[in-house]
């Protein structure tokens, strides 16, 4: 068994999903996770957004503007009368649906059930036109065996509804679901957040102890730096598990940052692959990899924000940190980095909603300062606290540049560095220069 994920911009247009049926067809039995097409779930949280404020007309508007888009998606891709019809049925119950709410009594409930429809219609739409081409797949509904609870997969329970599921359709090699999309404790629709898909495929992978995960995208795998910002990039053929984590989790685009926590748990790998160009061999992230270079990519992660709290009662003291700690666990906001002294401790959040209410508490333990519009540039390899030639030459790269903070030791495969976000692409660039030289690549 193998798992496929395709995500937006592979399932993007008629083309594309043509693409996509010539990649899973034929060979060894496979699930095939699909993302909602390019825009669709942009364009279904603000229907969410105008049914928040209240405006039903706006709503209605914006549920109309699906029609050309999907119009011409089913023209080019189905060419059988009663395919399209089938089509244009289903698209006509999601226009229905998403007009049906109630302005005065919308919630997160329905909310969710509006994101959700994005990749029911992706994957009905994909398992249509293979049924054209007489293809033997079966469409499974993620709803029927995703579950979580408090937003944690139940692999115990989606490992026995899957199994149950698959057991339906004895004779079929290829089957079809949703990627982001899931129920929750109470049976409500609910999903992965933003990216899910990818941790879709690897939930999936781990509970139908799959050979291989693969994640195609529109790029050949994971680069050793953002091509977007840096000329010069290349595919880094293999990752471990947990440098694939860092990277995921510090900017590479690439990946969902918890892509990669299932198919660890059952040593799966995970391969990253390129819709466009399949024949590339993209990225293989598994348990070990070519310790023989010591960086393997450099990724950055933008809407930084750093908090200093400088406090006299820290000298010689026990229990400050507890009480700063506490603070951001109250208002369940991650910390990336930290860095103390005896009288102050540094520390960045990238998630701000309830930022005024945390500096707010923290101010009543000693003075804070702020300061937004940082950057983390994170720097990503085996055993780099044992390589006194990266981090000096990390260092040195970055010696013109402000830096703010430096995380080093704190994990082996990881050295991460805060600047002004102003900095992040000359920081990115510079490091490309100094590292990736004949003696550290």
């Amino acid at each position: 068994m193998l798992v496929y994920k395709f995500g937006g911009t592979s399932v993007g247009s008629a083309e594309r999903m043509m693409q996509v049926s010539d990649i899973i067809t034929g060979g060894e039995q496979k699930i095939v996770v699909l993302s909602a097409v390019s825009g669709t779930t942009n364009s279904l949280v603000t229907i969410c957004d105008a049914y928040y404020a209240k405006d039903k007309t706006l709503a209605d508007k914006l549920v109309e503007d699906f029609r050309p888009k999907y119009d011409k998606h089913i023209y080019d891709l189905l060419h059988d009368e009663a395919s399209r019809v089938e089509a244009n049925a289903l698209m006509e119950e999601k226009y229905a649906l998403l007009k049906s709410y109630d302005i005065n009594d919308f919630s997160e409930v329905q909310e969710r059930e509006i994101h959700a429809q994005g990749e029911l219609i992706s994957t009905k739409l994909m398992h249509l036109y293979l049924q054209e081409k007489g293809v033997n797949s079966a469409l499974i509904p993620a709803l029927d065996f995703m579950r979580t609870e408090n937003g944690e997969p139940l692999y115990d329970e989606i490992e026995k509804r899957l199994s149950a599921t698959l057991a339906q359709h004895p004779n079929v090699d290829l089957f079809i679901t949703q990627g982001y999309i899931c129920t929750n404790e109470f049976e409500q629709v609910d999903n992965l957040k933003r990216g899910g898909s990818d941790y879709t495929a690897s939930i999936i992978g781990a509970c139908a102890n799959a050979k291989e995960v693969q994640i195609w995208t529109d790029i050949d795998g994971m680069h050793n730096n953002d091509p977007r910002f840096v000329e010069g990039t290349k595919a880094v053929e293999c990752l471990t598990y947990d440098e694939a984590a860092e990277l995921a989790y510090f900017g590479a685009k690439i990946l969902h940052p918890l892509t990669v926590l299932p198919a660890k748990k059952k040593d799966i790998p995970v391969r990253l692959k390129n819709t466009m160009v399949p024949e590339a061999f993209g990225t293989v992230i598994g348990p070990t990899c070519d310790e023989s270079i010591p960086v393997k990519s450099i990724a950055a992660k933008n809407g930084i924000v750093a908090i200093k709290i400088r406090s006299s009662r820290m000298l010689m003291a026990y229990g400050f940190l507890k009480n700063v700690f506490q603070i951001f666990e109250d208002y369940k906001t991650p910390i990336d980095m930290i860095t103390t002294s005896e009288v102050a401790v540094s520390l960045t959040v990238d998630k701000t909603d309830a930022l005024p209410q945390i500096i707010e508490d923290l101010e009543k333990l000693g003075c804070v300062e702020v300061d937004d519009n940082q950057s983390i540039v994170c720097v990503v390899g085996q055993n780099l606290i044992e390589d006194a030639s990266v981090v000096s030459g990390v260092v040195k790269a970055l010696e013109s540049l402000k830096v703010r903070m430096i995380s080093y030791g704190g994990s082996a495969n990881n050295i991460s560095i805060l600047i002004p976000t102003e900095n992040k692409n000359e920081a990115l660039n510079l490091l490309h220069s100094a590292l990736y030289n004949e003696s550290l690549v």
